[in-house]
């Protein structure tokens, strides 16, 4: 099979076990395509933890779960030096945390405090961690999926600017429809049964390299200039609101930095990729606008006041800027 024979069957294998959420199922494997990080955001059980294990369960990777609680030290992710003695040899050892994994679950990332929250920073970006002046490299497949509960709810904490930017995508979790209410019930039964029964077979575990190697095919993915210009002008639009609109403009307090243009870039190239094309069309950057775009614009007082969401915010730029 080619590679996004193996990324579609990994899709269906995750959809047969999160039922109602095809769209959050989407944006992991797109994250995992674009080698970037998820901010998963929605109230408690709507399958946010789940998502992530089941692609742990369906891929060759090590799932490491940190819960986030006010108490968590950051070298309780990063990991910390130990003295240890062998053979009469005394000598600081580092013992790697749970960062050190393939697929990383922070659970509930804003009910800790933003120190802890900022250990993650180097790790996201730098695909490192750096210990007692030593840095530690992380594996090659590396995804960190933060959950966030929204932040109107008693005992969370805003997430600095510097780390909201570096999760290439913000994805928000609602409520499934009737039909999927009741799919979840009858799916959640069964595999309750199946647990008192017989070991369930062992699930045929696609490889890393195959994730690789469909990475190495959406970097040949086309963006035409035109496409590009589109990016340009969307980016901009949230820097310079003033020349499009003014009630825009008064909704807008900071825009969105270089690092949208980069995950609009690498995000709609998988997409496009995922779709079956090669090329990449003004209707795959709206399709995954929202989710770049959202944790990256800072709104103005006037915005919350009016209670105005990034959302549509963002309604309102891609309204306003033509298509090259």
């Amino acid at each position: 099979m080619s590679a996004r024979d193996d990324i579609l069957q990994l899709k269906a294998r995750m959809g047969e076990s999160i039922i109602g959420q095809d769209a959050m199922v989407e944006r992991l494997l797109l994250g995992l395509l674009s080698n970037g990080n998820l901010l998963v955001e929605g109230l408690p059980g709507l399958a946010k933890t789940r998502a992530i294990k089941s692609l742990a369960k369906n891929l060759d990777a090590q799932l490491s779960r940190i819960q986030f609680t006010p108490d968590l030290l950051p070298s309780d992710i990063t990991g910390s030096e130990i003295y240890a003695s062998d053979g009469g040899k005394s000598e600081f050892k580092f013992q790697p945390g749970p960062v050190f994994a393939n697929l990383v679950l922070a659970d509930e990332v804003n009910r800790a405090p933003a120190k802890v929250q900022a250990a993650l920073l180097e790790a996201m970006e730098e695909r490192q961690v750096t210990v007692g002046g030593t840095s530690h490299k992380l594996p090659d497949l590396f995804l960190v999926m933060a959950t966030q509960n929204p932040i109107e709810q008693e005992g969370t904490y805003p997430l600095p600017e510097a780390q909201m930017d570096r999760f290439i995508m913000h994805v928000q979790v609602g409520y499934t429809d009737e039909k999927s209410e009741a799919a979840i019930m009858r799916l959640v039964r069964s595999e309750e049964t199946a647990a008192k029964g017989k070991d369930a077979p062992k699930v045929a575990k696609l490889e890393p390299q195959a994730v690789f190697d469909a990475r190495a095919e959406i970097g040949k993915v086309n963006l035409a200039e035109a496409v590009e210009t589109y990016i340009v002008a969307l980016v901009f639009a949230t820097r310079y609101p003033d020349k499009l609109d003014k009630e825009l403009a008064s909704w807008i307090q900071v825009g969105v930095s270089p690092r949208a243009s980069l995950a609009l870039d690498k995000v709609s190239r998988a997409y496009a990729w995922l779709e079956g094309r090669d090329y990449v069309t003004p209707d795959d950057i709206k399709h995954i606008v929202h989710d770049v775009f959202r944790h990256r614009l800072i709104l103005s007082y006037e915005a919350h006041a009016a209670g105005i969401t990034a959302d549509q915010v963002i309604d309102r730029i891609v309204t306003l800027v033509a298509v090259a």
